[in-house]
C-alpha cells in the first residue's frame, strides 16, 4: 500500500488549485446560469427567446427554428425529440418551460439581494 491511499486528507497544492479553480470559475464562464421564469412558446420565440430554455444556445436554438420551419410548427412537447441535440432527459428538463401557444412570457429571474449586516 503506498502512502497516498494511506492519508486520504488533500494537500496545500490541492487546496490551492481548488481555491483558485472556484475563484475564476465565474470569469471562465462556469458560473451558474440564472433560473427561468415564465415560458417560451416554441411555435414563435426568436432564436433569443429559446435560449431561456435550459440547456439552448444559440445552435440547438437554431435547430429548433429549423424543425419548426420544417414541420410547420410543433403540436406537442415531445416533437422537440426530433430536433438534433434534444433528448428525453434534456426535454424533461425543458418541458416546465415550453408552451404550445400563447406569448413567451419567459425571462431571467434576478438573483435575490443580499442582505447587508
Amino acid at each position: 500500500m503506498n502512502n497516498a491511499s494511506r492519508n486520504p486528507r488533500p494537500t496545500p497544492q490541492w487546496l490551492a488549485f481548488i481555491l483558485v479553480l472556484g475563484l475564476l470559475a465565474p470569469v471562465v464562464g462556469f458560473e451558474a446560469r440564472a433560473a427561468t421564469v415564465g415560458v417560451v412558446n416554441i411555435n414563435t420565440a426568436s432564436a433569443v427567446e429559446l435560449e431561456l430554455l435550459p440547456g439552448v444556445g444559440p445552435q440547438r436554438a437554431a435547430a429548433i427554428i429549423a424543425a419548426r420551419k420544417t414541420r410547420g410548427g410543433f403540436t406537442r412537447p415531445e416533437d422537440l425529440l426530433e430536433v438534433e441535440g434534444i433528448g428525453a432527459v434534456m426535454l424533461e428538463r425543458m418541458r416546465p418551460y415550453v408552451a404550445l401557444k400563447g406569448g413567451t412570457t419567459a425571462r431571467r429571474a434576478e438573483p435575490a439581494a443580499r442582505s447587508k449586516k
